[in-house]
């Protein structure tokens, strides 16, 4: 299994979370081991998301990158928003989600 992470020297919590996200991320995905999948925590400029937003990549070999994300910190996205997030690469749409409803509103 390959995980990547955007701040390699940081440790502790922001560490820990990203793997907890990157597991549920192959565990609802039911990704092969071949499949690498990259958690960040970026800044984001929409006011909805509080100043960070968690951008996760799934990338499969022979594939595009999927992308989904999560308006909110890293620390704070929930098993429940990280899979509403994932919904469209689930049905296996490029698309990618914000973690927004389609009339704006978070989820």
């Amino acid at each position: 299994m390959r995980l990547f992470m955007r701040r390699r020297g940081e440790a502790g919590p922001a560490r820990d979370a990203a793997r907890a996200l990157a597991d549920l991320v192959r565990d609802t995905l039911k990704l092969d081991a071949d499949a690498t999948v990259s958690v960040s925590e970026i800044s984001c400029g929409d006011p909805a998301c509080g100043g960070s937003e968690t951008v996760v990549l799934v990338m499969r070999p022979g594939e595009r990158t999927q992308a989904a994300k999560v308006l909110m910190p890293m620390a704070q996205v929930t098993p429940e928003a990280l899979v509403a997030a994932l919904k469209p690469l689930m049905a296996g749409e490029a698309a990618v989600s914000t973690g927004l409803s389609p009339h704006g509103e978070k989820v």
